[in-house]
């Protein structure tokens, strides 16, 4: 089908959009630590009977040590690291500019594919850079009383997190990128036909299992358990941490990685990175927030850093 990697592309920038508005919440309600848990074991669940129902078993088939290996890493950066700070983000500065941060996580990556993998970095994705920092810095910043500096809208906290955040996603993509490459290699040549498509999957199963124990672990070491036991109780928390793991986890990181293979990687991340745009208007109405011209032009110019870097 023509253009089915630009569709699934789009439909990928949808669910994470929805995926935001639902952690936002759910994080206000049982907190960023145990929301991140519930949805790596629970999307771990479903990815699993997925699988089992594609390809029979209920574990990714066929992954070798090496497989294993940068995929967990990708899911201690991508998972642990950046959603950790992804969602402590949400809390202190709102999903409107947790996303807009997110923006970063191409430049990131592109550093992270040149540093890791020794791919090229052209002045023009310096440039792309640079325009995506102003757009960032458009919505963020402010003139002091004096008129005479600049100073921070958001709380250092949030903006820290949500550079931790793009930090995380960015590299944990190049990460995931290499762990595919190495799922890829270990498979057999009598390999089921439906691993070509349930591959991304497989691949996410490992990344969320990894994330599981990672944050089960981060949460054990900071004395947060006692905090799970509330967090079940909690049922709109729970719920609102239910519908963050249907369309996050376990449908649009797979779908994200089923879009690259189908469609050119530049022009599949662009669309996918439309997350900062779409959130604005649903954001606006549910929290009756006024979306101010500079930050609509913020976003803009942040976004059209991403659409450079990729296309140019």
């Amino acid at each position: 089908m023509q253009y089915l990697g630009e569709i699934i592309s789009l439909v990928v920038a949808v669910m994470w959009t929805a995926t935001a508005l639902f952690a936002d919440q759910a994080s206000h309600r049982i907190g960023a630590m145990s929301t991140n848990l519930f949805r790596m074991a629970l999307s771990a669940i479903l990815l699993a009977g997925l699988l089992w129902i594609v390809i029979g078993h209920p574990y990714p088939a066929f992954a070798d040590g090496a497989t294993w290996l940068w995929m967990g890493l990708s899911a201690l950066v991508g998972y642990v690291f950046g959603d950790f700070c992804l969602f402590n983000a949400y809390v202190v500065i709102g999903a409107r500019f947790g996303q807009l941060f997110m923006t970063l996580a191409p430049p990131f990556a592109a550093i992270a594919g040149w540093a890791m993998l020794g791919e090229t970095l052209s002045w023009k994705s310096w440039l792309a850079m640079a325009v995506t920092l102003t757009g960032i810095a458009i919505s963020i910043l402010s003139r002091s009383r004096n008129g005479h500096s600049l100073s921070l809208r958001l709380p250092l906290k949030g903006v820290l997190l949500g550079i931790g955040a793009g930090l995380g996603q960015g590299v944990g993509l190049v990460l995931s990128k290499i762990g595919m490459q190495h799922y890829e290699a270990a498979l057999p040549a009598d390999a089921p036909a439906a691993f070509d498509w349930a591959l991304p999957f497989a691949s996410t199963m490992i990344r969320s299992l990894t994330g599981t124990l990672g944050f089960f672990l981060l949460m054990a070491v900071c004395g947060m358990l006692p905090q799970l036991r509330a967090a079940v109780h909690n049922r709109s928390g729970m719920r609102f941490t239910a519908l963050t793991t249907l369309f996050g986890p376990f449908i649009g990181v797979s779908l994200s990685l089923m879009a690259v293979q189908y469609a050119r990687a530049g022009i599949a991340s662009t669309l996918m990175a439309l997350t900062p745009v779409l959130i604005l208007l649903p954001y606006a109405l549910i929290y009756k927030q006024k979306i101010t011209p500079k930050e609509i032009l913020g976003v803009i110019v942040s976004m059209t850093g991403v659409a450079l870097f990729f296309l140019l």
